[in-house]
């Protein structure tokens, strides 16, 4: 399928000649001119409202980016992603996450893939239920109080963001830990005072040979082994993976292995197996309701036109903000604390997938592509970095989120949190400009010599572009229909800008550089010889490391 991408597109050529138009407007003056502003840039769909009548565009400009999905054929693109074609033209293979979250009967990706999944849904929620329920249990028969996810990546971030963000329906399981990172420390903090008897470690890697998946494993067995001794080990250890040798050789029990598929990416694995961890906290009936509220989202982008698509919507604004406006990050702000591993989440999401510079085609983009993806949590990041994006010279695009209620039932102070999200927004649209300034110094009564000097610092420019993404509460349906929105969003951006989103071959150059490297990094004297820089670096660590 060779389509040429939007930026080869008239429409490319007219908005930035839109851009050129808007610069010198102030957003705040689009609302004075059209009171109705709100009611013609916002969207309902899949349960969500979006919001995007304080991005910085009027509908000229919104009539041309709307030509852009077409001009790229993206719902040709979309149809093939459905059918299980190779979209990931570079690894030949399907992108079918979609796939993951069907219904018997749909025979997505085919009758056989269907099966697959759905089989192995079950047999993965049965563990969970059972783990959950202590009807699985260790080496002593005792049920498992704690169980440690460890995997990185795709393998990482997905389930342990799920899980906070959904730790309201995780009474009455195990305490759930996840571990990534390979220095180890994190794993050190978990494991100790932990009860070796009531543990169980979740392995998920799709080879069974990622670097720091596969250490802090060996690490596990080995405090497990030294605690409980070799024939406990397949009692407390479960897998996700496709390497049954490995597995066999690490001593996981053929009953707690699940399977992984090459058409899914890690980035886009939450729904698979991959999942074990968070359905095992949060349990079957909140697992299937985040399935299926993803199910929803997916009904919605086939469904929905472009101009009521929020998918496509939220892609199109991006690519306004990155290519035109040419504001290179997206700050995520979630109103809701469960939510602040989002931002974390998105950053493999949209800059694991759209960080690319070579268009399908194998040429350099001559466009921009992807934004840096950042954040933190509502009241947190007031007191952080609003500063810089009231003030600062970068500027940035913003996605707030925000629920009307309170997941936790606090009411009362989830008010202040929606006052603050919507009086946020004003003022990163409105600004406080020079006259408003005056006009505070008036009422106070400021001396003249006082003005001149701090007249300028008090005024805010505004016109900082925000899209507020809100829904009712943070739940299991709510949570899987936010992922898949941004899920779509991701693919929509890298039809139109050209390039393959489920490639990564930028992670594996460092992966394969590391691996080279561990030789000298445990003797810099007895290993050839590496480039200079890197040489001198590793004797000086070597020797603080062998220093009492």
């Amino acid at each position: 399928m060779r389509i040429a991408p939007g930026p080869r597109s008239a429409s490319w050529t007219e908005l930035h000649a839109h851009a050129r138009r808007l610069g010198a407007v102030p957003t705040r003056e689009l609302f004075e001119r059209d009171p109705g502003r709100f009611e013609r840039f916002s969207r309902r769909g899949a349960g969500l409202l979006m919001d995007f009548s304080r991005q910085h565009l009027d509908e000229m400009v919104l009539g041309r980016l709307l030509e852009l999905p077409e001009a790229a054929g993206l719902a040709a693109y979309r149809d093939a992603m459905w059918r299980g074609e190779r979209i990931n033209a570079t690894e030949a293979r399907a992108a079918l996450h979609v796939a993951l979250r069907q219904r018997p009967g749909e025979r997505l990706g085919g009758e056989a893939i269907e099966r697959e999944v759905l089989e192995e849904r079950e047999r993965m929620l049965a563990f969970a239920a059972g783990v959950r329920s202590g009807r699985i249990a260790g080496s002593a028969g005792k049920p498992f109080t704690l169980v440690v996810n460890i995997g990185i990546g795709g393998s990482d971030l997905g389930p342990a963001m799920a899980a906070q963000a959904l730790a309201h329906y995780s009474r009455g399981a195990p305490r759930g830990e996840f571990i990534s990172n390979v220095e180890g420390c994190r794993l050190a903090d978990v494991l100790e005072g932990a009860d070796p008897r009531t543990t169980l470690f979740i392995v998920c890697s799709k080879t069974f040979t990622t670097l720091e998946t596969l250490t802090h494993a060996q690490s596990a067995r080995e405090w497990l082994r030294e605690a409980l001794g070799e024939a406990a080990v397949p009692s407390h250890f479960a897998a996700v993976s496709v390497n049954h040798r490995a597995m066999d050789t690490f001593g996981v029990h053929p009953d707690h292995r699940f399977r992984m598929w090459d058409w899914v990416g890690g980035r886009y694995s939450l729904w698979s197996s991959i999942g074990l961890s968070l359905a095992i906290a949060i349990g079957r009936e909140a697992f299937v309701a985040f399935l299926e509220g993803a199910r929803e989202m997916d009904a919605h982008f086939r469904r929905a036109p472009w101009e009521e698509n929020l998918p496509v919507l939220l892609a199109l604004i991006g690519i306004w903000n990155i290519n035109f406006l040419e504001l290179p990050t997206l700050a995520v702000l979630p109103y809701e604390e469960r939510l602040a591993r989002l931002p974390a989440y998105l950053q493999q999401l949209e800059m694991g997938s759209n960080g690319k510079s070579v268009t399908l085609e194998g040429r350099r983009a001559e466009w921009q592509t992807a934004a840096v993806i950042w954040g933190g949590p509502g009241s947190n990041a007031e007191h952080s970095f609003y500063q810089l994006l009231h003030q600062g010279t970068p500027r940035a695009a913003l996605d707030l989120l925000l629920p009307a209620d309170s997941s936790c039932g606090n009411r009362a102070q989830h008010e202040l949190a929606i006052a603050s999200c919507l009086a946020q927004a004003e003022a990163f649209m409105s600004g406080y400009p020079a006259e408003a300034v005056r006009e505070e110094f008036d009422r106070e009564g400021l001396p003249a010599e006082r003005r001149e000097t701090l007249e300028p610092h008090k005024v805010h420019p505004g016109s900082r572009p925000s899209t507020l993404i809100a829904f009712p509460r943070l739940d299991p349906a709510t949570l899987g229909r936010l992922i898949a929105l941004y899920e779509h969003k991701v693919f929509t951006q890298g039809v139109i800008w050209g390039i393959n989103s489920f490639d990564q071959w930028g992670v594996e150059l460092g992966k394969r550089l590391a691996g080279a490297l561990i030789a000298s990094v445990r003797d810099p004297a007895g290993q050839p010889a590496v480039a200079p820089g890197v040489q001198q670096l590793l004797e000086q660590l070597a020797e603080w490391r062998n220093t009492p």
